[in-house]
C-alpha cells in the first residue's frame, strides 16, 4: 500500500513537471498522510483550436476516496489506495477511472518492512535519479448531505518490483511522463485502455533508505524525518508498552 509521501518540489518545478499552469506557493511536505489535502492534476476542459493554455488542471483533494453513493461516510472505509488488479472491477472506483483519472505528484513515498507484529523499519522510497515522479490517482466529489462538495481522492497500487519487494508486497503505480496524456485522457481512452499502464517500475527506478520512527508520527512534519536511521527491535519493544493512543492514525475527517 502507499499511506504516506512526501513532495518537497517547488511550485515551479511541479508546474513544469505536470503541464500545469502557474500554482500557488506551497511550503515542502515532508510527511503526508491520509485524510490531509493532496494536490493532483487532472485534464482540463477541451480547448478552443489555437489556444495556448495548458491542457491538465490542478486540484487540492482529500486523501481518502468517497464514492458519489455513499449514504453515510462514518460508516465507509477510508479509501487512500485503489488496487491495480481490481480497480475496473469495484464498484468505489468504476466511475473515476472512466471520468476522474489524475496524477499525483511526489518526491518519494514511505513503506515499513513488518517485523512481527510491530510497526517495522520504516523506508524513504525515492527516485534514484531524483526529482519529481507522479503516481496513478482518482478522483470522486462527493456530495455531502447538507449540499456542500468535498473531492476526494485516492492512489493507485500495484505488486511491488524487485526492488521493493523485501520492504513490502505494494507499491504506487508510477505514470511515466511519457504516457501523462493518455492516462489523463479520459474522452477518448477508455479505461481498458489505459491498464497497461498500471504497472511496477522497473526494478531500478527507486532507492530504498532506512529511517527512524520519526515518520510513524503525523506530526513529525520536517526533512529530518528523511535522514537515514535504524530502529532497534528493544526500542519497538519499549514502544509498545508505553500506554498511550496509537498518534499514526487519523480520523476518518
Amino acid at each position: 500500500m502507499c499511506g504516506r509521501f512526501a513532495l518537497t518540489a517547488t511550485p515551479d518545478q511541479t508546474t513544469a513537471f505536470l503541464g500545469l499552469a502557474e500554482l500557488e506557493e506551497f511550503p515542502a511536505r515532508y510527511n503526508i498522510a491520509p485524510t490531509q489535502p493532496v494536490l493532483m492534476a487532472l485534464a482540463g476542459p477541451p480547448r478552443e483550436p489555437g489556444s495556448n493554455l495548458p491542457g491538465r488542471q490542478a486540484m487540492l483533494v482529500r486523501w481518502g476516496l468517497i464514492p458519489a453513493w455513499v449514504e453515510d461516510t462514518k460508516a465507509f472505509p477510508l479509501l487512500i489506495n485503489a488496487r491495480s488488479e481490481s480497480v475496473l472491477q469495484k464498484a468505489s472506483f468504476k466511475a473515476a477511472m472512466r471520468h476522474r483519472r489524475a496524477l499525483v505528484p511526489a518526491s518519494g513515498f514511505y513503506e515499513w518492512q513488518q517485523s512481527g507484529s510491530a510497526k517495522g523499519q520504516p523506508y524513504w522510497i525515492r527516485p534514484r535519479r531524483g526529482g519529481v515522479l507522479a503516481f496513478a490517482g482518482l478522483i470522486e466529489t462527493y456530495a455531502e448531505p447538507g449540499g456542500s462538495e468535498m473531492d476526494t481522492g485516492a492512489i493507485i497500487t500495484t505488486e511491488a518490483n524487485a526492488g521493493i519487494a523485501h520492504i513490502h508486497d505494494r507499491m504506487p503505480v508510477v505514470i511515466e511522463e511519457r504516457d501523462f496524456a493518455r492516462w489523463l485522457d479520459c474522452r477518448t481512452q477508455e479505461p481498458r485502455d489505459v491498464l497497461d499502464l498500471l504497472k511496477p517500475a522497473a526494478p531500478d527506478f527507486f532507492e530504498a533508505i532506512p529511517v527512524s520512527d520519526l515518520v510513524n508520527k503525523v506530526a513529525n512534519t520536517g526533512p529530518e524525518i528523511q535522514e537515514r536511521g535504524i530502529v532497534s527491535p528493544q526500542a519497538e519493544k519499549l514502544r509498545r508498552q508505553k500506554p498511550g493512543t496509537d498518534e499514526t492514525q487519523m480520523s476518518l475527517f
